[in-house]
């Protein structure tokens, strides 16, 4: 039976491309840069993925992440990488500030919380999803928080889920569910770690790693029926 919902943040219950896009246009603002154009930012976003992507395939560490997602779009467009650091610290602090929920993302898990346990499973930096779950009200919501910065271990690393079992205090992987939109970071997550697995892929994007989720759902409130047919299951 179902015990335990694994959430991941950016992207699944939250709208990343719309905190991204006000908080880079901030940036740009604070550090006095021309203005950043769609296409500049459509360019970001995509090198923000494959960075990403990359430190969940192991391949980078975060801070190379942090810093060389940045270098390379900087250097694109001329400016100035000598402000990265400071670029990238007021840039997280201003994600913390903007939460949009996607389409039923509140209403789910606030749907959820009379029978099941929720947590937040998220690789993004700590100052930037502290502010994220606080400004949102998601904080008041979850049992506990796993943030990979606070716990030193990435998803889809078994180790980060290792901490997670630890602090629910149940080891049965039979008892967790986990909802994200990443195939490198929560759907591998959840397979190594041996729990069900959901992806949510509202755009229809193709499973380029041949991964063996257990669910794809397109509209989050489908999880309301996936965790009723689970336990249903269990119980006959």
């Amino acid at each position: 039976m179902i015990k335990y919902i694994l959430w991941d943040i950016d992207g699944t219950l939250l709208n990343f491309k719309v905190a991204e896009a006000i908080s880079i246009r901030k940036a740009f603002e604070k550090f006095s840069l021309s203005l950043c154009f769609d296409e500049m930012l459509f360019d970001y976003s995509n090198i923000n993925v494959e960075y990403w992507k990359r430190m969940e395939l192991g391949q980078i560490s975060k801070s190379e992440l942090l810093h060389g997602r940045f270098k390379e779009f900087f250097s694109k467009y001329n400016i100035d990488t000598s402000i990265i650091s400071e670029f990238n610290s007021f840039y997280q602090e201003s994600l913390g500030h903007v939460t949009a929920f996607n389409p039923s993302g509140l209403e789910v898990v606030t749907a959820l919380n009379d029978n099941y346990k929720q947590y937040a499973v998220t690789n993004g930096t700590a100052i930037a999803q502290k502010g994220k779950l606080k400004n949102s009200g998601l904080n008041q919501i979850f049992s506990d928080i796993f943030i990979s910065d606070e716990i030193g271990v990435e998803k889809p690393n078994l180790g980060f889920f290792d901490v997670v079992f630890s602090r629910v205090g149940s080891f049965n992987p039979s008892e967790y569910f986990i909802i994200g939109d990443s195939l490198t970071s929560d759907i591998q997550g959840g397979i190594n770690a041996g729990i069900k697995t959901c992806w949510f892929n509202p755009n229809n994007k193709e499973n380029i790693l041949g991964l063996d989720m257990d669910f794809v759902i397109k509209d989050l409130v489908e999880v309301l029926d996936i965790l009723a047919y689970l336990n249903k299951s269990d119980i006959i």
